[in-house]
């Protein structure tokens, strides 16, 4: 599904550029800096709103147009289908055919394919297309029960793992230090880990993220084949390159090799999939990491009105860490609007009633129902929502649940009107209608079932409605653009909007979490929920979570043209207790709250260019750190837990074991009290360290690895009197 918009889905095509510098018209001056700077290192920040796709592609096509890039040189990498389709179109509207837009795994796959047979020998393993099956296959081999939602969180540690490039036996250590959340123990889950690979290996089978493992691999053990594929490609661009994990940097410096034509475009205050592995710091970083590199602020802001702006900008302004400090305060392009709304509810029905009353009022009002979302944290918060627009007679459609040409609808569909575009004139419905849409109405209605009138009610019937009724307005619209179009030529357009999951807008208001709403825009947003224990989430605990909760409410807020309303409500369910409050990110920027003193403005727009020609060596970076070597034999130490020791595992230890064992105990109340697993206050191999150090002050407490400056500023107090042989109130006595 594309973004709402105001055009059509098949809007009068533009006409090309008759020039290079043709394509440079329309630009704003930052804009235009992107597009004309295509020889070094470039960086690109840029802000919700701010016109980065409209950047990148000019930059593109007016290095093909001047004769600069070859187009069989260019990459360009973005994170989805829907989003590499676009930049194609783009591209070809430019007039720069014949460049390459694909997302990382497509790229990687294309060449892992090719490449297959001259590095291993034989075919590519066949790619299965979800891993759960298997991850609940691995589980039953060692007499694991997991339910749908453990399988679902198992699955998700899994997938980190492998973009974070850990294996199984650290994962307890590495899911500790990242503060995870495990669905289970940390242990079991590496056993699961280590069995799902098995079960791969014996399946002949590899898994979404094997593509990029694999190709990573392949260029780094076979000098000859990546030297192959930068030759192809010479110059690099990268789209949301916030949401970069470290497996995807990997390939990318591969792809580089020691060259430097790279472009990135990104927005740390838009990191809101950290769970999935993704990092800020390759963005924050470059500047390090290519001193020469020329930086571009964008933060003219086209998409919003200059009140749903100052919300925005007034959200970060109280944001803190490492991704607050590189802010884009935004500029608002557009005329003013109407004021942000806030409304207090006394329980989620009423919340769900309001809201669907209020876009009732919209509707009829004149704003179209796809030109309305409705966002939320999480998607068990739907349901309610499903309801309340179905009892007001609005339609509407979910977003983030399932893929739209993956829907079994939409599959049956398409298979009926492929047949009738064969076979049509043996088919009696098709005898008395001749016009396209006529034609679409008729096989949907009869292999469909498919009806003019929506069904009653909410749920997987409306569901399925509202798909089908997706595709006969498709049908309108290209009988509308292309007069003479056939059913073959309709049944051609869903093949290409499929293989580029170009989903056709379903006439409904969105209902989506935040999470899916990410690179998608309306003219009135609802943010519902918006209370503690829901933004944030009750599970972020650490400053880094609550900072991306803060983020994830921008993301939400920054999705809204003109109007945006925030509600949430004091209870779960009528006559319930009142126990909820507004989230505190709201304090000082809804009426009637003190405003919290906030940071500096953020940055403005413009250029900064960086040394050119200067050595990335030369110029100061991070301190490297030192090998970490065993304090009893000497011997340099690689192993996660032995590092954390600091001594090999058969070197003999000093332990004070009545010290570790007091540690264990008090460790267990403080598990308890704040609800969450023994390891996430300390690992064991963090109190065997402690019990071996037997540190006496703060300092030498936080030189042990484990203890991180959040964990010293909770634990180290009360570690440091235990170490002392003080008691503690409430310390389980050990004998």
């Amino acid at each position: 599904m594309t973004a709402a918009t105001h055009s059509p889905l098949f809007p009068q095509v533009p006409a090309v550029p008759d020039s290079a510098d043709a394509v440079l018209e329309g630009l704003d001056p930052e804009q235009r800096e992107v597009a004309t700077t295509l020889r070094g290192p470039v960086c690109v920040l840029a802000g919700a709103g701010t016109g980065k796709t409209r950047a990148i592609t000019h930059r593109i096509a007016y290095g093909v147009r001047s004769g600069i890039l070859q187009p069989a040189s260019v990459l360009a990498v973005t994170f989805t289908n829907r989003a590499a389709g676009e930049m194609r179109g783009r591209l070809r509207q430019l007039g720069a055919q014949g460049v390459q837009a694909r997302t990382f795994h497509s790229a990687a796959l294309r060449q892992l394919q090719y490449f297959w047979p001259k590095a291993v020998g034989g075919s590519l393993p066949r790619l299965v297309d979800r891993k759960i099956q298997l991850v609940a296959d691995a589980a039953a081999g060692l007499g694991t029960r997991l339910d749908r939602g453990e399988l679902r969180d198992v699955t998700g540690e899994i997938e980190w793992c492998k973009v974070t490039q850990t294996i199984p036996a650290d994962y307890p250590y590495a899911a500790a230090k990242a503060g995870r959340e495990a669905p289970r123990d940390p242990t079991e889950i590496a056993h699961l880990y280590a069995a799902y690979e098995d079960l791969k290996r014996d399946r002949a089978v590899i898994d979404f993220e094997d593509v990029l493992l694999l190709t990573v691999a392949v260029l780094q053990d076979r000098q000859d084949i990546a030297e192959q594929v930068r030759a192809q490609y010479q110059h690099f661009v990268v789209d949301e390159y916030q949401d970069v994990s470290p497996l995807q940097q990997r390939l990318l410096d591969l792809w580089l090799g020691d060259r430097d034509d790279l472009c990135v475009v990104g927005d740390a205050s838009q990191t809101i999939y950290s769970f999935t592995g993704a990092t800020p710091d390759h963005l924050l970083d470059f500047r390090a990491r290519h001193p020469g590199a020329t930086v571009v602020k964008l933060v003219r802001d086209y998409r919003s009105t200059p009140q749903v702006v100052r919300l925005a900008n007034g959200l970060l302004a109280q944001a803190h860490g490492r991704a607050a400090d590189h802010r884009l305060e935004l500029v608002s392009q557009r005329p003013s609007g109407p004021e942000p709304g806030y409304t207090e509810y006394t329980d989620e029905p009423a919340e769900a009633e309001g809201a669907a009353r209020r876009i009732r009022e919209l509707i009829d009002a004149g704003v179209p129902a796809a030109e309305i979302a409705v966002l939320f944290r999480t998607n068990s918060q739907s349901e309610t929502y499903e309801q309340a627009l179905a009892d007001a007679g609005v339609p509407y459609q979910l977003r983030g649940a399932e893929r739209f040409f993956d829907r079994p609808e939409v599959r049956k569909a398409g298979l009926a009107l492929r047949g009738a575009a064969r076979f049509g004139g043996n088919d009696s419905r098709l005898d008395d209608v001749v016009d396209l849409p006529s034609q679409v109405r008729a096989v949907l209605s009869g292999e469909g079932g498919w009806t003019i009138q929506p069904p009653a009610g909410s749920g997987v019937v409306r569901e399925r409605w509202e798909s089908l009724t997706a595709l006969v307005n498709l049908a309108q619209d290209l009988a509308a653009a292309r007069p003479g179009a056939t059913l073959a030529d309709f049944v051609a357009e869903l093949d290409e909007r499929a293989a580029a999951q170009h989903a056709p807008t379903v006439q409904g208001v969105t209902l989506a979490s935040l999470h899916a709403a990410k690179g998608l825009e309306w003219d009135a947003v609802f943010l519902v929920g918006v209370a503690e224990g829901m933004l944030p989430i009750t599970y972020a605990r650490t400053d880094e979570q609550i900072e991306e909760e803060r983020r994830l409410l921008y993301v939400g807020v920054t999705r809204a043209r003109e109007r945006l309303h925030v509600s949430w409500s004091l209870s779960r369910s009528p006559g319930g207790r009142h126990n909820r409050r507004p989230s505190r990110f709201l304090d000082g920027l809804r009426p009637g709250t003190t405003p919290t003193v906030g940071r500096s403005a953020g940055s403005v727009g413009g250029v900064e260019r960086g040394i050119r020609g200067v050595d990335a060596t030369a110029v100061p970076r991070r301190a490297q750190r030192t090998p970490a070597r065993c304090r009893v034999c000497g011997r340099t130490l690689t192993d996660a837990g032995e590092m954390k020791l600091m001594r090999c595992e058969d070197c003999p230890s000093d332990m004070d074991e009545g010290l570790y064992e007091r540690l264990r105990a008090w460790r267990a109340v403080q598990a308890a009290n704040s609800g969450q697993p023994d390891f996430c206050v300390f690992t064991d191999r963090t109190l065997m360290a402690i019990a071996e150090n037997r540190p006496d002050s703060p300092a030498e407490l936080s030189r042990i690895p484990g203890v991180l400056s959040r964990k010293l500023r909770s634990y180290g107090a009360e570690v440091l009197a235990i170490c002392a042989g003080q008691e503690l109130d409430g310390e389980i006595a050990v004998d």
